[in-house]
């Protein structure tokens, strides 16, 4: 095979990306700036990294998350199989060990043997030959700035995100806490944490005066809804909290047999269950301030925290003037961006978008026709979202029902709506010529 792909990025989509195209027999040279150079959100040296949660979001069916983690997992995806097999305890979520996940994936990148890994930071694309840019939405400054060069109309955008601190399980007061989760849904993995009203109300007021740490640039409008920080939320009202994170809906302490005012609740970050992270709390308070006012909450009065909460600015392209339905430049079709540079928002999403960009780049070279995912898949529909013109207001998007086209016919009840998309997309999905 003539051909070698130039990957950049060894994060979810970049690894998903560069293991599509080495099982279809073409060579990939894969690029990551790790371990010289690292961006303040990541802590390793491994591919794969995990940076806000541990969780891949619900595993169930009638989530579109759900749909796109299965169809992900009968294209083959080292991702969603590194995911599988490490997986912890999360009810109906899918998360895993965080670090037997990263190495899981990074083992399976640098023993496979079309797979050439260079380390060291990527300031320009090649020139030459095809390139898939997944260098991720906390993407080098030197490479940001050559892509803006490079694309002067794609309109590079951004967005601030966040992410929660973790906790020792032995330092949880667990004569305050209880294991449930909620709607009994899954088996009881959570720990959940209850306070009163008096307890919530006072811990609120804190959360709200707490001092953040200074972010270059931050405003509270340009936070991503879907990874809030708790303190801005907390901002919306008195209440917000108790109808998001802190809802005690089917969370009954059993100890008293009734629902708690607001429950903050804890998930599992590695297979040992020695370390939890806190669901929801993404933050950028400063690390002091993350301790006085976190450890108001009762069960972590003593709470040992491995790693405080973090902000960073993710970048992304206006991906729809820019991107083809191939995550393929426009313009220049031999170059593909991948991950949530793109504007794909998410873990899954954003192996997603490398796992059709490997697929359809490999296709190409071998000279097979593309594979057109329809609308109705969740991987077809995340990909003609992102490459819709008719977008305007371009903003990063998990993928949803919302995207993809409706059945025709009337079902009664959300989730088995949901079940019957899902459905319709699996079996069109067996229809169709992947390889």
């Amino acid at each position: 095979m003539s051909h070698r792909v130039t990957v950049i990025g060894g994060g979810l989509a970049g690894c998903e990306a560069a293991w599509q195209l080495a099982k279809r027999g073409i060579p990939v040279t894969l690029h990551e700036m790790k371990p010289a150079k690292k961006t303040p959100a990541h802590h390793t040296d491994l591919f794969g990294e995990l940076v806000c949660s541990n969780s891949l979001r619900s595993d169930q069916l009638e989530n579109a998350v759900g749909l796109l983690k299965e169809e992900l997992r009968r294209l083959d995806s080292l991702i969603l199989k590194c995911a599988d097999d490490h997986r912890v305890a999360a009810g109906g979520a899918l998360a895993v060990d965080r670090l037997g996940f990263a190495q899981a994936v990074t083992d399976a990148i640098r023993s496979h043997p079309l797979i050439e890994v260079v380390e060291g930071e990527v300031t320009a694309i090649p020139e030459e030959g095809e390139v898939i840019v997944a260098s991720g939405p906390l993407t080098s400054d030197a490479l940001a700035e050559a892509i803006a060069q490079r694309y002067p109309q794609s309109g590079y955008l951004h967005f601030y995100d966040a992410a929660a601190p973790l906790v020792t399980y032995e330092s949880v007061d667990m004569e305050s806490a209880y294991f449930a989760s909620r709607y009994d849904k899954g088996t009881p993995d959570y720990i959940n944490c209850p306070m009163s009203q008096e307890e919530y109300l006072a811990f609120w007021k804190e959360l709200c005066a707490a001092k953040e740490a200074n972010v270059h640039g931050f405003e509270d409008k340009n936070v991503f809804e879907g990874c809030m920080p708790v303190e801005v939320m907390a901002r919306r009202g008195e209440q917000t909290l108790c109808y998001g994170p802190l809802k005690p809906r089917g969370l009954k302490d059993p100890k008293t047999g009734k629902e708690p005012f607001a429950v903050v609740q804890l998930r599992r970050d590695n297979s040992d269950g020695t370390i939890y992270n806190l669901v929801g709390f993404q933050t950028h308070l400063t690390w002091p301030e993350q301790k006085r006012v976190f450890t108001m909450i009762p069960a972590l009065k003593n709470a040992e925290f491995l790693r405080y909460g973090v902000m960073h600015r993710n970048t992304y392209l206006d991906s729809p003037r820019m991107l083809d339905r191939y995550y393929r430049v426009k313009a220049e079709p031999r170059i593909l961006f991948a991950g949530q540079v793109t504007g794909v928002e998410g873990y899954v999403e954003s192996t997603a978008s490398g796992c059709l960009a490997g697929l359809e780049l490999a296709r190409r070279l071998l000279g097979k026709p593309p594979v057109d995912f329809p609308q109705e898949t969740a991987i077809g529909a995340l990909a003609l979202y992102v490459s819709n013109e008719s977008v305007a207001n371009f903003q990063p998007m998990n993928v949803n029902f919302g995207i993809m086209p409706p059945l025709g016919y009337r079902v009664k009840g959300k989730r088995n709506k949901n079940a019957e998309l899902s459905k319709r997309s699996l079996e069109i999905l067996n229809t169709l010529d992947a390889e």
